[in-house]
């Protein structure tokens, strides 16, 4: 029995000389922020941790952009709010304040994402981006917490809201903005399989839907229906609420290393057609971040030399990197197959004395 493990020790080599190459990423401060954003952006990657640090590039951009949206959107509803004193208007602005404010963990997440993996961190540093995702859900709820306390009271004391044109037009800045954020997050997020940013995604959507409601609580208030502006408060609060219980799913299942079945299919039928593999028995993945790493076990002809099982393990490795998107490296073991013993008896040896040892 051989057990292939591809990858690991020249993956780190490489991930070193690629830290050592973009030495300059390193600089702190807004100034890095900016580099991020405006920075060069190459598409020559040569094998598969090139396509992950360029995944986290494009994350970092990604999330650097949106944020600069946001942020001008927000500001452009606070003086609005200032001016009108709409309570709708204020949760809207909550919102994408703090939808703003989740890009410093995901920036942060990104980046530490991109270092080398190291004699404690074996796996790199990808999981960082998976505890981001919970911060958003901390931040979504804090918005939503405050907009609904706010959009409450003034159920309770009535205010008259004025400037009624401008808080119209600030919730369609508020919409187009957030739509414009959301489609980019979404599909930057499912192309480089980051679940964080894309909830993150998904909130700024939900943000976009609640700046809409703004819209209409204005109409409505401009109609004489005084009410209408605390009532689409508390619905804003209710789609923050909702947007919350989306992102806790998808960044919930992620940090239970949670795949897509698909995707298990698909790695064991890419191994399954390569030359010289008699049958797949095992295929487990997982998501460190938006890097997918995979181990497979695998049986060939009992007869084969060493070296032949060898190359038939690198073969399926070449394959699945090369075929399985998302993918920074694999695990193969190779157990002989048709030869008249059981090759897992020694193990299933161990696990039945432990077993009885237990018992």
């Amino acid at each position: 029995m051989s057990e292939h493990d591809h990858g690991s020790d020249g993956h780190q080599r490489h991930s070193h000389d690629h830290d050592e190459e973009h030495s300059h990423d390193h600089i702190s401060g807004l100034g890095h922020f900016l580099s991020d954003l405006f920075g060069t952006h190459s598409h020559d990657a040569k094998d598969s941790l090139d396509q992950a640090l360029e995944a986290s590039r494009d994350g970092i951009r990604a999330v650097a952009l949106s944020v600069l949206i946001l942020l001008l959107t927000a500001g452009i509803q606070a003086v609005v709010v200032v001016a009108s004193g709409s309570v709708a208007l204020l949760g809207d602005t909550l919102h994408n304040a703090a939808d703003a404010l989740t890009a410093l963990p995901l920036w942060l997440a990104f980046r530490l994402g991109r270092r080398a993996p190291t004699s404690r961190f074996t796996y790199g540093y990808g999981k960082a981006e998976d505890l981001a995702g919970v911060a958003v859900i901390v931040l979504i709820a804090g918005s939503a917490g405050f907009a609904g306390y706010e959009a409450i009271n003034r159920l309770i004391h009535p205010e008259r809201i004025t400037h009624l044109g401008f808080v119209m037009a600030a919730a369609v800045v508020g919409a187009v903005g957030n739509e414009v954020v959301a489609q980019y997050r979404i599909r930057v997020g499912r192309r480089i399989g980051s679940a964080a940013l894309e909830a993150d995604g998904i909130h700024a959507r939900t943000d976009g839907v609640t700046s809409l409601l703004v819209l209409v609580g204005a109409v409505a208030v401009a109609v004489g229906v005084r009410w209408a502006d605390p009532v689409v408060g508390v619905l804003i609060t209710a789609a923050i609420l909702v947007v919350g219980y989306q992102a806790v799913r998808s960044v919930g299942q992620r940090l239970l290393d949670a795949v897509d079945p698909a995707i298990v299919e698909r790695i064991s039928e890419t191994v399954g057609a390569v030359d010289g593999v008699v049958a797949v028995t095992e295929v487990r993945a997982r998501w460190a971040g938006h890097r997918l790493l995979a181990q497979v076990r695998l049986s060939v002809d009992g007869a084969s030399s060493v070296t032949a099982a060898h190359e038939i393990a690198e073969m399926a490795h070449h394959e699945l990197l090369h075929h399985i998107s998302n993918l920074s490296d694999a695990i193969i073991h190779v157990d002989p197959s048709g030869v008249g013993f059981d090759p897992h008896a020694a193990t299933a040896h161990h696990h039945d004395v432990v077993g009885d040892v237990e018992k």
